[in-house]
Formats: C-alpha cells, sequence, structure tokens
C-alpha cells in the first residue's frame, strides 16, 4: 500500500471520528492543511466525495459512510499493532477522552480520577459530563461510562462497580406525617421526587418487580424534577418527598437516620455501571490502562 493512500485513509478516519479537520490535526500531530490535503489526495484516488463540508460542520456523504465501515477495520488494526509494540517500552502515554452521565461520575469516576492520575502521570483524561445519550463513535470519544443495561450489544463492555438496586426512601417526619406506603401504588398520594430524563425530555418511571418477579413501572408525582441525583436526596432528607435513588447514595444518610427506606420488597433487579468501547481490537494504551485500572479499582472494593 502506497504511503499517501495509508496517510489518507487515517486522515480520513480520523476526521470521520471527530467531526473536524482541525481536531484530527491534533490527534494526528499536523496541521489542518496536512489533513485537508490528505483527505483530498485519497479523495481523487478513490473517485468519490467523502465528506460533505460546511463552515460549521464536517459531514460523511453515503460514499464516506461506506468507505469508513470497510477502513475502520484496518486502521484498528494497526492502531492495535501499534500499541502493542509501544506497551514494550515505557508507559502508556496519550489521551483518553470519556463521555459520562452526572451520577456516574459522582459514583464511580470522580473517586478514582486522583489515584488513576498519580499512576499513569503520562496519560490524560478528557471529561465530559452529560446526561443525554451519545454516540461516542459519532462524537469522537474513546470510552464512555453507564449503566449496563443501556449499553448497545455491539460494544464490549466492562462493570467497573458493585451490583447495587436504587431504592425509595423518605425522612422519617414526611413517613410519619403522610404514611409508609405498602405498595407502588401507594405512591399516588405521597410527594415524589421525580428525576428529569434529559435524553427523552420526560421524567423518570420509577420501576419495581411483583413477587414473581415481573418488572413494572410507576409514574409518580411531585413539587419539581431535576436531573441532580445530590440535590433530589438533600431535598429528601430536608422532607420534601420521597426519593427513588441508587442504594449506595443513600446509604449514608439511612445509616443515620435522616432518611428511611420503604417499599424494599417491590425492588426491581439489579443494575451497575459498565465502562464501553467499540472494539478491544483498536483500544489504545491508554484505554487499556485506563479500563484495566477502573477494573482493578472494583476488585479491591469487593475485596472489602
Amino acid at each position: 500500500m502506497q504511503r499517501d493512500l495509508l496517510d489518507g485513509v487515517v486522515a480520513f478516519t480520523t476526521v470521520a471520528r471527530r467531526r473536524s479537520f482541525t481536531a484530527a490535526a491534533v490527534d494526528l500531530g499536523v496541521t489542518p492543511a496536512a489533513v485537508s490535503h490528505a483527505v483530498k489526495q485519497l479523495e481523487a484516488r478513490i473517485g468519490v466525495v467523502l465528506f460533505a463540508r460546511t463552515t460549521r460542520e464536517v459531514g460523511l456523504t453515503e460514499a464516506g459512510r461506506r468507505f469508513l465501515d470497510g477502513a475502520r477495520p484496518a486502521v484498528e488494526a494497526m492502531e492495535a499493532a501499534t500499541a502493542a509494540a509501544r506497551s514494550l517500552g515505557d508507559g502508556p502515554a496519550g489521551r483518553v477522552r470519556l463521555t459520562v452521565s452526572q451520577l456516574a461520575f459522582n459514583m464511580v469516576l470522580a473517586p478514582a480520577v486522583a489515584d488513576f492520575s498519580r499512576a499513569f502521570p503520562d496519560v490524560r483524561l478528557e471529561i465530559a459530563v452529560d446526561d443525554t445519550s451519545i454516540s461516542i463513535i459519532d462524537e469522537g470519544f474513546d470510552v464512555g461510562l453507564r449503566l449496563g443495561e443501556t449499553i448497545a450489544p455491539d460494544m464490549v463492555a466492562a462493570r467497573v462497580s458493585p451490583a447495587f438496586q436504587f431504592c425509595v426512601v423518605g425522612a422519617p417526619s414526611l413517613l410519619e406525617r403522610m404514611g409508609r406506603p405498602a405498595h407502588p401504588r401507594d405512591l399516588k398520594g405521597v410527594p415524589c421526587l421525580n428525576i428529569f430524563q434529559l435524553t427523552r425530555g420526560t421524567d423518570y418511571r420509577w420501576e419495581f418487580a411483583e413477587e414473581g418477579g415481573r418488572e413494572f413501572e410507576v409514574t409518580v408525582e411531585g413539587p419539581f424534577s431535576v436531573n441532580d441525583f445530590n440535590f433530589m436526596v438533600q431535598m429528601a432528607i430536608d422532607g420534601l418527598g420521597l426519593a427513588y435513588a441508587p442504594e449506595p447514595l443513600v446509604a449514608e444518610p439511612v445509616a443515620a437516620g435522616r432518611l428511611e427506606r420503604v417499599l424494599d420488597e417491590h425492588l426491581a433487579g439489579s443494575t451497575a455501571w459498565h465502562l464501553y468501547y467499540p472494539s478491544r481490537l483498536g483500544a489504545s494504551a491508554p484505554l487499556r490502562a485506563f479500563v484495566e485500572f477502573m477494573r482493578g479499582r472494583l476488585r479491591t472494593i469487593e475485596r472489602g
């Protein structure tokens, strides 16, 4: 394969991933003009336009999408071979771009960042905290952190948190005043604090399970909805309503008696946080180091 063709393919796949010639140039360590020239040379060689360029964004043409589907595995294989060779030298170096929900950031990532940075000083984490659902490939991220059941089946997923359930909690004063619900249907007359889902633009429907395991959802009403679990839990402590929250997030106020759990016999199944990324083959050395660090941290937590 001629070098100019190989350079063009690498430049093309990088621009397709980052949706920007400038960002691709930074990744490749060259100028934007060099990236643009390599892509134009590739387009001239194969005789089709690969990108639909505007002043504000770069998008793939239909030909570009088809070419990307065929070219990506080869480029990932080359990157994997390069990473494997480099791993025999010094420690991993480079960047890991990560998209993470606010809740996952607070529960899993924030407590780990300092230790990871000390362990791998040459790896730079670029963290985007975002509750919306995005494509890590289309948006140019290396890895995401979300609940396991929300991850597409074609992604590589690695569990990085203990399993946990969402539970219902309320302030003792509220429960004394309103009564303790015996079944999720009893929530209708009790003020509940909703979690607003940015991706869907609606409030989250609380999930429960019958004795036989059949899961069902309940719509609740309350004084407000918010997409910040920490604020919601604090409002529950203040007695504004019941909250539906991850067990680890409310463990301390429950132990201290500031919150009480209700409806435990109706809780839905457990879940866990997972890192996910497109391909083991294309995982860079910094990404592999990050994933293995987070998995090792989980093993330490589970050993107690």
